[in-house]
């Protein structure tokens, strides 16, 4: 499976010499269906690094290959009524475009129609349900290979707060790093850092509180963290990490008060139109 894998990730990354053919290559076969190399590239996010889509390749093929073989055993024992989900599928279709179309206005008719003033009352109102659950930070992650160069420079740019050195950063982090992010402003949760490093990081609250940087290694990477700003598990979380999250709230509570409205209005020019037939 290891090597169905990287053949797929060479397909992804590398350029296609031979056109549509090597999208169309196979990859697996079961009975009659194929799984080809264009249909697991599509399948692969390309914001992924080399070895997350090796990982997403394995699995993706896995359960490719468990769908297949269920699907099969289900057309062989079902019986053709069974079978029928014409009607199934009309329902399911009728519902999401509905379900689509009432959020499109939604969006469209209170998205814009929410302001910074309610987003900030809502969070100072109900503060403490915004609670972290874990820790975040603000910060610099850099990934760059064992043979990388310039590696005291790297040791000196990612500690500093001078800007021009950050743009240095940014060049030198493009040339060399296998992962970079500065989000310096934003907020990461510090799990979404210490899943890429080498070894996870226990108890990370004491970790966070008593290290400006970290710098580890292993076989092949060096690794590189610095924490501008924390805010601990507990903490009130800031209103920029909750806001997303308060805007869809406040959405959701005129929601049902807007469908049943756009129902009405819906039906009201209808009838004017009279596009609506009693018999």
């Amino acid at each position: 499976m290891s090597v169905l894998a990287i053949l797929a990730l060479l397909s992804i990354v590398s350029c296609n010499k031979n056109g549509a053919s090597v999208e169309e290559e196979p990859l697996v076969k079961i009975n009659e269906t194929i799984l080809t190399k264009g249909m697991l590239s599509n399948a692969v996010p390309n914001s992924l690094s080399k070895d997350d889509s090796v990982i997403f390749a394995q699995d993706y093929i896995n359960r490719w290959i468990r769908s297949e073989l269920l699907l099969g055993k289900a057309e062989l024992n079902l019986t053709p009524e069974e079978k029928d989900v014409a009607a199934l599928m009309e329902e399911y279709r009728r519902s999401l475009l509905i379900h689509q179309y009432q959020q499109k206005m939604l969006e469209q008719k209170y998205s814009p129609l929410i302001t910074g003033s309610e987003i900030r009352k809502y969070y100072t109102d109900m503060e403490d349900n915004f609670r972290l659950s874990e820790p975040i930070i603000k910060g610099v992650f850099v990934i760059v290979p064992q043979s990388a160069p310039n590696i005291d420079m790297l040791k000196k740019l990612y500690r500093s707060d001078d800007s021009e050195d950050l743009v240095k950063l940014e060049a030198y982090c493009f040339q060399n790093a296998k992962k970079y992010e500065v989000f310096l402003d934003h907020w990461l949760t510090f799990d979404e850092i210490n899943k890429h490093l080498p070894e996870s990081i226990n108890r990370t609250e004491r970790f966070i509180k008593n290290n400006t940087y970290h710098h580890t290694t292993d076989s092949l990477n060096q690794y590189f963290l610095s924490i501008k700003e924390y805010k601990l598990g507990n903490e009130v979380a800031p209103l920029e990490f909750v806001e997303s999250k308060i805007k869809a709230i406040l959405l959701n509570k005129k929601r049902l008060e807007f469908i049943k409205q756009l129902e009405s209005d819906l039906y009201e020019e209808a009838l004017k139109n009279k596009n609506i037939t009693f018999f």
